[in-house]
């Protein structure tokens, strides 16, 4: 299952950025809406997937350390740990340590409580790979893609593997001629697909690597069949019109918006 924790472009009340639950274990971002999550849901994430570096998909990591940190030693000392591992290109690892884990905007967790046993362990990843996560509680093994994003830094989006299809996470990106590349011929389940700005300000869209509806009408001609899409991204301000714009436009794909709290039940092959 995918819980949708977050799916707004910035905060207001009952607005909360980029973060999805797959199972009970896995987080695809970690902005504000991992904040929804109880302690003991916090204590079970095991894995993070960052899109890429920038605030409103990342601001939640550090905090999340410092929550599970003594739940996750289980009543022992640091060698009893488990750590959460973080899984994300090497740019934006390597932003994570400079700008954010730098003992200056928050202690550098990826050495506490100590260098050999911290709570949280980075992972470089590759576009077009494939990552797997064991088995854990009755779940089967998940499969995740890594898919090609066009965004104003490094970035990338996500595909899980389900017996229905992939769900599809774009993260954020403009227009974007390699995604549709790396999703011809699969068969796809849901895209979770951004649209930060309506289309009067489709120039801070281009410019900011983002979709306004004209530019996604042009974007999901190029995918296949007839999908289920879903809106996410749009900055409170901009709800209103991007809805209204999307709304009219002619696509044989069934768009709505996402929704906080939104499930999808994906189960992942046995």
């Amino acid at each position: 299952m995918i819980r949708v924790l977050g799916c707004s472009g910035s905060i207001a009340a009952r607005c909360h950025t980029t973060a999805f639950l797959l199972d009970d274990d896995i987080l695809i971002d970690a902005g504000s809406g991992v904040g929804e999550l109880r302690l003991d849901e916090l204590a079970r994430i095991d894995h993070i997937l960052i899109t890429h570096s920038h605030l409103d998909h990342v601001l939640s990591i550090p905090l999340l350390a410092d929550s599970v940190i003594k739940l996750r030693m289980g009543g022992g000392g640091p060698q009893t740990l488990r750590p959460i591992h973080v899984h994300a290109l090497p740019e934006t690892l390597q932003a994570l340590r400079d700008h954010l884990f730098n003992g200056v905007i928050w202690p550098d967790f990826t050495r506490l409580p100590s260098a050999s046993h911290p709570v949280l362990v980075l992972h470089e990843l590759a576009l077009g790979q494939t990552l797997r996560f064991p088995a854990r509680g009755g779940l089967d093994e998940r499969a995740v893609h890594v898919l090609p994003a066009a965004h104003t830094v490094p970035a990338v989006g996500y595909a899980v593997d389900t017996p229905q299809g992939w769900w599809v996470f774009t993260g954020d990106t403009g227009p974007n001629p390699a995604l549709w590349q790396a999703l011809n011929g699969q068969r796809i389940a849901q895209l979770v697909i951004e649209t930060a700005f309506g289309d009067e300000e489709a120039h801070l869209a281009m410019i900011s690597g983002h979709l306004a509806p004209q530019t996604l009408a042009r974007e999901l001609a190029q995918l296949d069949g007839e999908v289920s899409v879903y809106i996410t991204h749009p900055k409170p301000g901009e709800v209103p019109a991007v809805l209204s714009q999307i709304r009219a436009l002619d696509s044989r794909h069934r768009i709505e918006p996402l929704r906080e709290g939104q499930r999808f039940h994906v189960p992942a092959e046995g």
